[in-house]
C-alpha cells in the first residue's frame, strides 16, 4: 500500500489545511492539497493527501473512509496513479 490517499466528496469550503488537519490525528502528514478548478479557483471536491508511513496511510483510511466531515461523507483510499496518455487539451475544430 502507498502512502498517498485520495480524498473524495469534500465539501467546496474545505482547504488544503483542513485537510492537514483531519488527517494530522492520524500521523504525520507530508502534505494535503485540494484540487481546484485553474480558471476560478473554486474546489473540485477532491484532495490528495500523504502520509510519512504506510501504517499511517492505512490507519487514516480505516479511520475516515465513511466519516462524516463537513455534512458530507468522505470517501478515503489509496491514490491511484494517473493513467497514461494525457487529458487532452489541444486544439478542436476544422483542419
Amino acid at each position: 500500500m502507498g502512502r498517498k490517499l485520495y480524498v473524495g466528496n469534500l465539501g467546496f469550503d474545505v482547504s488544503s489545511s483542513d485537510l492537514e488537519q483531519l488527517f494530522a490525528s492520524h500521523g504525520t502528514v507530508d502534505s494535503a492539497n485540494v484540487i481546484t478548478d485553474r480558471s476560478t479557483g473554486q474546489s473540485k471536491g477532491f484532495g490528495f493527501v500523504e502520509m510519512s508511513s504506510n501504517a499511517e496511510a492505512e490507519a487514516a483510511i480505516a479511520a475516515l473512509d465513511g466519516k462524516e466531515f463537513g455534512e458530507r461523507t468522505l470517501k478515503v483510499n489509496e491514490a491511484r496513479p494517473r493513467p497514461a496518455g494525457g487529458g487532452g487539451g489541444g486544439r478542436r475544430g476544422r483542419w
